[in-house]
């Protein structure tokens, strides 16, 4: 189970980023997010993100053209 969800298909860089960092601004230590984007620069740009908010890739998937990150802030 994960604590916050965000579904950023459809969205274009930067949205799914802007998006993501006021999420991972709400959440706790321990607690786990799971972003979902279509971009393919969401990619590249995830991990720098988790770098600077002080959280950790837990797993990422593509199916399809869709990326769905699970992350968990330290």
């Amino acid at each position: 189970m994960v604590d916050f969800e965000l579904d950023a298909k459809g969205l274009k860089c930067p949205m799914p980023i802007l998006k993501a960092k006021k999420v991972i601004k709400k959440m706790e230590s321990g607690q786990t997010f799971e972003l979902v984007s279509d971009d393919g620069g969401s990619k590249a740009d995830v991990p720098p993100l988790l770098n600077k908010t002080g959280c950790t890739l837990v797993e990422m998937k593509e199916d399809g053209g869709v990326f769905t990150f699970l992350i968990k802030k330290d």
